[in-house]
């Protein structure tokens, strides 16, 4: 399963950021989801991580679903665009700095289920990001080439 999950920082009226996400099985997306945050951040990471916590739940239940429906799912795999926010939701607390250190430890719950082997985090360039269709607004061929990726080629 490939999870590709991404937030627009501070982009409503009200400074707070959305978050997006798309879940891929190596072909078209099978879900996809796009919602205002419901806090305000500080930074562009953190959004990136409140964005995870708002689908983690998703990202587990599906694991658990499929397995439960006899497919094993070998990778789980969660794909970002943020490097900081890779570092913190691998190494927790450890991976903190003097802008970090505030973020509330309930979005270190992705560095639990890194750990348990739930979830892998990989990094995926920015140009390469599908869950960026669902966080804000895309023309040309950006648009074009995340459309065909999520509904399939248009003829």
């Amino acid at each position: 399963m490939k999870w590709m999950i991404d937030a627009s920082f501070a982009v409503h009226p009200d400074f707070k950021s959305h978050t997006g996400g798309t879940l891929s099985f190596g072909g078209e997306a099978a879900q996809v989801m796009s919602k205002k945050q419901k806090l305000n951040s500080r930074s562009s990471t953190e959004a990136e991580l409140i964005a995870v916590d708002n689908v983690v739940t998703m990202i587990l239940w599906t694991k658990l679903f499929m397995e439960w429906q006899g497919y094993p799912i070998e990778k789980n795999i969660l794909y970002q665009d943020n490097k900081s926010a890779i570092l913190l939701e691998e190494n927790g607390r450890k991976s903190t700095g003097k802008r970090s250190r505030a973020i509330n430890i309930c979005y270190f719950f992705i560095t639990d289920q890194v750990e348990n082997g739930n979830v892998k985090i990989e990094y995926c360039p920015t140009d390469d990001m599908i869950a960026d269709f669902m966080t804000k607004p895309l023309q040309g061929e950006k648009f074009r080439k995340f459309r065909d990726l999520i509904l399939g080629p248009q003829d």
